[in-house]
């Protein structure tokens, strides 16, 4: 398999897995705040930081595979444009502390999980 087709696999993988769990996130506690996309990136990092450690220092995965994982499903799975688009609007809205927030804890949440 090549990089660009494992890439490719695996973020259709991981776009329809940030759906499925942001939908879920936002029916549970509804859309007040973007926490969908709060969890999603949170959970993104905490697994890109935790499996770039075992799939690149501590096994001998091939290059097709750590991109099918680390590039394809969870570059897919995360998502920037989201949380830039959702602070935008809480900032149309002019609900600037919702705003801030979003971006100070998504931050460093991700930091910190990564």
């Amino acid at each position: 398999m090549n990089q660009a087709l494992a890439i490719a696999a695996g973020g259709a993988i991981g776009a329809l897995l940030r759906f499925w769990v942001s939908s879920g996130i936002y029916a549970w506690l509804g859309r007040g705040f973007p926490y969908g996309t709060l969890v999603v990136n949170v959970l993104g990092s905490l697994l890109m930081g935790y499996l770039y450690i075992v799939l690149i220092e501590r096994t001998a995965l091939g290059a097709e595979w750590r991109a099918f994982v680390l590039v394809g499903l969870l570059g897919a799975f995360t998502t920037f444009s989201t949380f830039s688009i959702e602070t935008l609007n809480l900032l149309e809205q002019a609900d600037y502390g919702k705003a801030m927030a979003n971006v100070a804890v998504s931050v460093v949440a991700c930091v910190g999980a990564a």
